[in-house]
């Protein structure tokens, strides 16, 4: 199957998305995406090292993923919990959340995918934005943290997951 990953940024340079063909349904794609082992799976970045809860089920829901950033090594935070709260469900379409952290205030970036059926699979786009972020944080400029070259790098891990794994 031929490489469909395109990108583009909005003009604001506050959102980046990518978009990749994957050969899989968009339900097995959705519960790879709403499980908090799923997430530390396919991260691309490492930092994500693993997760506690329950998939998640609607807007709201929850869970915890355990950090380490020396991963990226741009701030010295250590090991450390994050909390991913679900702030967009649509099963089989689209999910999104925003990270909950230790940090105040809370930063409000969101990532997220959406589900498109198409021949041969299902278009995936996998975006990351921060336009809505604190003001504390834009004046910080810090974002992105996740690069385009990362999002993309997680859409070929989901990829390869779902080929290899009877779990989803």
């Amino acid at each position: 199957m031929p490489d469909d990953t395109s990108s583009s940024e909005t003009d604001n340079a506050e959102r980046i998305e990518v978009q990749r063909t994957i050969p899989a349904t968009p339900e097995r794609i959705f519960a790879v995406l709403r499980d908090p082992q799923g997430h530390v799976t396919i991260d691309s970045s490492g930092m994500l090292q693993d997760a506690t809860g329950q998939p998640a089920a609607k807007v709201g829901d929850e869970f915890v993923v355990h950090m380490d950033r020396e991963s990226l090594r741009d701030y010295p935070l250590g090991k450390y919990d994050v909390t991913v709260s679900i702030t967009t469900f649509e099963p089989d379409r689209e999910i999104a959340w925003t990270i909950l952290g230790q940090i105040k205030p809370q930063i409000g970036h969101v990532y997220g995918y959406r589900l498109e059926p198409v021949d041969g699979g299902t278009l995936v786009t996998s975006y990351y934005d921060w336009s809505g972020i604190d003001a504390q944080w834009k004046e910080a400029d810090i974002f992105p943290v996740i690069s385009e070259t990362a999002l993309r790098a997680t859409m070929g891990i989901l990829e390869r997951t779902l080929a290899r794994s009877t779990q989803w």
